[in-house]
């Protein structure tokens, strides 16, 4: 059975003090693993269907073997573990700002994402994603102006509900663009939204991308016995 309830992690952190907790739910009989910042939550086990999809949804419009992938945003790491399924993946950089969260997976917190860490693809960077792509010098500190097939971001709840006002910029067609400095020739840029798609960040991705399609991600949700929604946007760079 195990407790009913256990705080497995908490820190404060320079946007607010992040926890990671495990409960049982009794009425779903099963092992909810729930992060918050402050007092609002930010992911659950619950509802993985749009993180998987993530990856997917990116991955899926790439040619050839030896893909080199970045993940913004590790959370729960539902997106990376994803990543890591598809054989193509040679190489996955995550950029996490907050060290806690990298070490929940080294530690091995996460049943779910079990061989994430220890995976040799893998490997962890603790960095502001939205700083690292507006200084322009790339994801990767250790190789600046390095560029990958994909990068796949999930941090804020949407493009206009955004966990700090500091990201606020990224979602501008200036901001994007820096992003996709970042990009291979034929890259994906693919983003995780809690809101329905938005058609004026669509009109900031049509803007600096040659193509770009908005996935309606439907899925049951337990809690409310009906279905929820997310939003995945999927854009694609010259070839």
């Amino acid at each position: 059975m195990g407790v009913r309830f256990e705080e497995l992690a908490w820190r404060e952190t320079p946007i607010g003090a992040i926890s990671l907790r495990r409960r049982r739910d009794p009425a779903l009989d099963v092992e909810v693993y729930e992060v918050k910042l402050d007092d609002e939550f930010l992911m659950s086990s619950l509802f993985p269907v749009a993180e998987i999809e993530l990856a997917r949804l990116g991955l899926a419009p790439l040619a050839g073997p030896d893909l080199d992938v970045a993940v913004g945003g590790l959370g729960l790491g539902f997106t990376a573990r994803t990543v890591l399924e598809d054989d193509r993946v040679a190489s996955m950089l995550v950029v996490e700002a907050v060290e806690d969260v990298i070490d929940w997976h080294r530690r091995g917190l996460l049943p779910f994402a079990a061989g994430l860490a220890a995976d040799p693809r893998t490997r962890f960077v603790r960095a502001d994603f939205f700083a690292a792509v507006a200084a322009g010098t790339g994801l990767d500190p250790d190789h600046p102006g390095r560029r990958f097939d994909a990068v796949l971001l999930d941090v804020d709840h949407s493009p206009r509900n955004v966990l700090h006002p500091s990201h606020a910029a990224f979602y501008t067609p200036a901001g994007v663009r820096r992003l996709a400095a970042s990009l291979r020739p034929a890259g994906v840029f693919a983003l995780w939204s809690d809101d329905p798609p938005d058609p004026a960040f669509e009109d900031v991705l049509a803007e600096v991308f040659t193509a770009a399609e908005s996935h309606v991600v439907r899925f049951p949700n337990p809690l409310t016995r009906g279905e929820s929604a997310n939003t995945v946007y999927v854009a694609h760079s010259p070839a």
